[in-house]
């Protein structure tokens, strides 16, 4: 149901964001019987959420709790009791319980059955807007761009019939982070939330691409890059050691090269690692495996095999498998007498060092880091610096990998500041 709403009006409850986190938000407060109205700058719901499943949405991850919840690096003792509050099974049994199954993939990532977003967030509008009772629909104005708040408290939108203002008893900022500007996660609520005195950790990339240094220090060559970007590495790892300040890492997949670098999932998941490296230091060095399933002892002894008349080239094809784009990058980034050494050549089938100078732009991350840091926050995700003012999803400060890890988060936190609203709105000092 979308309404609209006089130049200068009071509701009870706000929402700002139409995703994932607002949504879920929405859902627990509209089942609450609470009068529910959700703004968001687009002309629809759901614009990232839709765009993410376009290539089959990922919706969660199936792996054991323990582990899940590693994924979100420094924060996870903080997102754990989000989680279990509602973890990935509570995710696909909502999922179910709007008539959408899903199934676990081979790398344990959960989809919905026919991999589509728009069925499924169809059946979510469809719940919010016609709940069961006790439930009040929620109402929609879309193209409602939130600038602030006023000298008197309102909250102030920009709309296609001018400014407006809304008085609420509560909010819930649920604005995305800064990637994907054209979808409406901008990161314009930083400077509104600096301003009146709540703490914001910078925005950066995060699931992000990176420019590589090449040989020579001035990026791939033209050669690798004409022939070879787009293509991916597969069956390869990539280990980090600890120069950078963080434990060994070491994890197995696939990635692509680019025109100027890297991306791609195996990326992504070290992209936090890299990113801050880069900051600290200028660059940041992966060591990449090209054969994990290929102990160091037997690629020296196959790199040492007589090769008679064959070119190298069809020796380490022959002996190891290495073609294409993995003998591609050894030509790369080796210097050519590496090349005839067959010590230094296996140690490079091992571990080729590759050289990162830049992370991918903000915009074009699939998702950032920094934002509003969880010390701000009280337990129901209220900010201590403004009563009544709630926030979740990406504008936290959290990142996780790809692999559905980014949308539990988010489902989890609107949870959780539903929760926080029901709970503020329902204390004796504030009915």
């Amino acid at each position: 149901m979308t309404i609209a709403i006089p130049a200068d009006s009071s509701l009870d409850i706000a929402l700002i964001g139409a995703g994932p986190a607002g949504l879920a938000a929405a859902e627990v407060l509209s089942g609450a019987g609470r009068s529910v109205h959700v703004f968001d700058a687009m002309p629809s719901v759901g614009r990232k959420f839709l765009l993410a499943g376009k290539g089959g949405l990922n919706l969660t991850h199936a792996e054991p709790f323990d582990a899940f919840v590693t994924r979100y690096g420094e924060r996870s003792a903080t997102i754990e009791p989000l989680l279990r509050d509602f973890d990935a099974d509570a995710l696909r049994s909502w999922a179910a319980g709007l008539g959408v199954g899903t199934f676990v993939g081979t790398s344990q990532r959960v989809f919905p059955t026919d991999m589509k977003a728009a069925p499924l967030l169809r059946a979510w509008l469809q719940r919010l807007r016609h709940p069961a009772a006790p439930g009040v629909p929620v109402t929609f104005h879309m193209r409602h761009r939130w600038t602030g708040w006023d000298a008197d408290g309102a909250l102030c939108f920009d709309t296609p019939a001018g400014p407006r203002q809304v008085h609420v008893r509560a909010v819930l900022l649920a604005l995305g982070g800064g990637s994907w500007a054209r979808l409406g996660s901008d990161g314009a609520w930083v400077p509104l939330l600096a301003a009146r005195g709540v703490p914001v950790v910078a925005l950066a990339p995060s699931n992000c691409g990176f420019d590589a240094a090449g040989r020579d220090g001035q990026g791939w060559t033209s050669h690798f890059r004409g022939r070879f970007a787009g293509q991916p590495f597969k069956s390869v790892a990539i280990n980090l050691g600890d120069e950078d300040g963080g434990a060994p890492w070491h994890r197995r997949g696939e990635f692509v090269a680019t025109a100027t670098g890297v991306e791609g999932s195996l990326v992504y998941s070290a992209s936090s690692r890299l990113r801050d490296a880069i900051a600290a230091h200028g660059r940041a060095t992966f060591r990449l495996d090209l054969l994990p399933d290929h102990p160091a002892e037997r690629v020296l002894a196959e790199v040492r095999h007589p090769r008679g008349s064959r070119s190298l080239t069809s020796h380490l094809k022959s002996r190891l498998g290495l073609d294409g784009i993995k003998m591609a990058i050894l030509h790369e980034l080796l210097p050519k007498e590496a090349m005839e050494q067959p010590e230094r050549l296996a140690a490079a089938i091992k571990a080729l060092p590759v050289t990162l100078t830049a992370a991918s732009p903000l915009d074009e991350a699939i998702s950032s880091a920094g934002g509003v840091p969880f010390e701000a926050l009280d337990d129901g995700l209220m900010l201590r610096e403004l009563p009544g003012v709630f926030c979740a999803g990406e504008m936290l400060d959290w990142e996780a990998p790809t692999g559905g890890y980014l949308l539990t988060a988010c489902f989890a936190s609107g949870r959780r500041a539903g929760q926080g609203m029901l709970a503020w709105l329902g204390s004796p000092e504030n009915i």
